[in-house]
């Protein structure tokens, strides 16, 4: 069993192969919460196609979740990368009733970054099973 107790953060990035797909589909025009970000993307003004990667901590995670719909709401695109956790009141509550499209990810996505040992790392596989949640103004 791997040791969940490791100190972990939450400064990962998504692969460009990835990214890159996705961005030739819905041509974003930016990024609240790239790799290392000197700002606070929850404080930003975002802009009308949007990718989101956030942060994975619970805290973070929701609050992006629900800025992502506000900014859907003033129709706004919004394409999140998230864990797939379908149990949760986040997912019940938040992404399920206001996404207007669930993708679920095939396989683990290996995220670049740095590990808990300090060395930077692209081919290790997150922990969790990845969803890509699209909100549009409905």
């Amino acid at each position: 069993m791997k040791n969940r107790n490791l100190n972990n953060h939450d400064n990962w990035a998504t692969p460009d192969d990835f990214y890159d797909k996705l961005n030739q589909e819905f041509n974003f025009d930016y990024d609240p919460c790239p790799l290392f970000a000197d700002f606070d993307g929850l404080e930003t003004t975002w802009g009308k196609r949007n990718y989101i990667n956030p942060p994975y901590s619970r805290k973070l995670k929701d609050d992006f979740v629900k800025k992502a719909i506000e900014e859907s709401n003033k129709g706004k695109l919004c394409v999140m990368l998230l864990p797939v956790s379908t149990s949760t009141v986040l997912f019940h509550d938040y992404i399920q009733p206001n996404a207007s499209e669930i993708r679920f990810v095939r396989g683990r996505i290996k995220f670049i970054g740095i590990n808990t040992f300090g060395e930077k790392v692209s081919n290790k596989a997150g922990m969790h099973d990845s969803m890509v949640v699209i909100f549009k103004e409905k």
